[in-house]
C-alpha cells in the first residue's frame, strides 16, 4: 500500500494534516496474501482447529513450523536477522487471514509484540538470539503486563525488580498473559523505581519461562486461546535480560502495544468478513413462510448496516497500518490508534451480535463457527483497550 501527501479536506478525527491514502496492494504483498490464504485453507479447517483447540497445548507445532516457511514469523524481524524488514502494511493481509479462519497460534505476542520489543530495544547480543530464533519458528514469546486493578493502564505496574550481585530478582504477579503457557520467554514489565503508576521507573525484562521461581497457572479464554496467571517469586535474571534501558521501559512498550493493536483490528476484519459473509449465505438459505428470509426488507437494511460497518472499518485499519511505523509524533500516534480501536470495538459489538442473532439460537452452538467468531470479535472489543478506554486516552491527548 502507497501513500502521497494531496490538498483533500482534513480528517480531524485522526489526522491533523492533510493525507491521501491508496490502499493498492503491491505485487509482493498479493503473493504472500495469496499463499497464505491457501494455507489456511487448506491446513486450518474448522475441523483441524477444533482437534487443535482440543489438544493439551491448544496449538499446533506443524502450523508453526508451516508458518516459519513461508517466512511469515520473520516478516517485520530486520534482515540481519534472519527476517524481511517488513512492516504493518506486509502483515495486514496476514492478519485478516488469521481472523477469518480464528487462528489460534500465538502470532500476535510473538511476531506483533516479543519481536517489536526485542528489535526496537535489545541489544545486539539478544537480538541475534531471541530474532533468528522467531524468525526460524524456534521460539514463541508473551508479554506478561496486566496486573490486578491496573486495568489496560501501562505504568500500573507493582511487580519489581531488585539489582542483586549483578543480577535482577523479580517479585510480583501478572495476569490474562495470552499465550502465557505456550511460550519460550516473556516479556515482563517490572519497576526499578518511583511509584506504582508511574510512567518512568518502569523496565522491561526478558525471562525464560522456565526459569526458577516462576509459577505458570494456565487456563482457556473464552475464544479458545490459552492464557496463564504469572507468579514471580524471586526469579533471576541476568543484566543482560534488560530491554532497553532501565526505567524507560514505558514508551518501548506503549508504541509495541499500538503497533499490536492495529494488527489485532487487521484480525478483527477478517473474522468479521467471516460472519457478514455466513450470515448472507445463511438468510439465503433460512426460509420462513415459505420464502428465504433473506428476502424481507427489514432484514436486508441490517445485513446493508454490517456491511457499511465492515468497510469502514478497513478504510481506518489500512490507513492506520500505513501510518504507525512513520508517525514519529507520541500523541498523533496515540490518536491514530485509539481512533481505530474505537471503531473497531463497536463494529466487533454490532457484527458479532447481529450474526448470532441471524443464526437464531445454533448461532451460539460450539459446532457452528460463527459462534467461534462471536466470541472472537467479543474479546477483540476489550484487549488493549476497550471503548472507554481509548475514548478517554484520546482525549487527553
Amino acid at each position: 500500500m502507497k501513500s502521497n501527501e494531496t490538498s483533500l479536506p482534513k480528517w480531524p478525527l485522526v489526522y491533523e494534516k492533510e493525507y491521501r491514502l491508496n490502499f493498492d496492494w503491491t505485487e509482493q504483498q498479493l503473493l504472500l496474501n495469496d499463499a497464505f490464504e491457501r494455507l489456511v485453507r487448506k491446513e486450518y479447517s474448522f475441523e483441524e482447529r477444533m482437534r487443535i483447540l482440543a489438544s493439551a497445548r491448544g496449538v499446533s507445532e506443524r502450523i508453526w513450523s508451516a508458518f516459519a516457511e513461508m517466512g511469515l514469523l520473520g516478516m517485520t524481524i530486520p534482515s540481519g536477522y534472519g527476517g524481511f524488514g517488513g512492516s504493518a502494511e506486509d502483515l495486514v493481509g496476514v492478519m485478516e487471514s488469521i481472523g477469518n479462519a480464528l487462528v489460534v497460534e500465538p502470532y500476535l505476542s510473538t511476531v506483533g509484540i516479543g519481536a517489536r520489543i526485542v528489535a526496537r530495544a535489545g541489544d545486539e547480543r539478544m537480538k541475534q538470539t531471541i530474532l533468528s530464533a522467531i524468525s526460524k519458528g524456534e521460539l514463541k514469546m508473551a508479554l506478561a503486563q496486566l496486573e490486578s486493578g491496573g486495568r489496560y493502564d501501562l505504568a500500573a505496574v507493582r511487580t519489581r525488580a531488585e539489582p542483586r550481585k549483578g543480577r535482577w530478582v523479580l517479585f510480583g504477579e501478572k495476569r490474562m498473559v495470552v499465550q502465557g503457557q505456550n511460550a519460550d520467554y516473556l516479556i515482563v514489565s517490572a519497576r526499578t523505581s518511583g511509584n506504582d503508576d508511574d510512567q518512568r521507573g518502569v523496565s522491561l525484562f526478558l525471562v525464560n519461562t522456565c526459569a526458577h521461581g516462576l509459577m505458570i497457572k494456565p487456563f482457556n479464554t473464552i475464544d479458545g486461546n490459552r492464557a496463564a496467571d504469572i507468579a514471580l517469586n524471586g526469579v533471576e535474571v541476568g543484566e543482560d535480560s534488560l530491554i532497553g534501558q532501565e526505567g524507560q521501559g514505558f514508551a518501548v512498550l506503549e508504541e509495541a502495544i499500538d503497533f499490536a493493536t492495529v494488527l489485532l483490528c487487521a484480525e478483527a476484519l477478517g473474522a468479521i468478513k467471516y460472519a457478514n459473509d455466513a450470515t448472507i449465505d445463511y438468510v439465503k438459505t433460512r426460509t420462513q413462510f415459505g420464502v428465504a428470509i433473506g428476502s424481507f426488507q427489514a432484514l436486508q437494511h441490517r445485513i446493508v448496516d454490517m456491511f457499511i460497518a465492515y468497510e469502514q472499518l478497513k478504510s481506518l485499519v489500512y490507513s492506520a497500518c500505513t501510518r504507525i511505523e512513520v508517525e514519529t509524533d507520541t500523541i498523533r500516534r496515540r490518536r491514530i490508534v485509539s481512533a481505530l480501536k474505537i471503531k473497531a470495538c463497536d463494529v466487533c459489538r454490532l457484527i458479532s451480535q447481529e450474526s448470532v442473532q441471524f443464526h437464531g439460537g445454533m448461532g451460539l452452538t460450539d459446532e457452528l463457527k460463527i459462534s467461534h467468531t462471536f466470541r472472537r470479535l467479543t474479546v477483540i472489543a476489550q484487549e488493549f483497550g476497550d471503548v472507554d478506554y481509548h475514548l478517554e486516552r484520546y482525549l487527553l491527548e
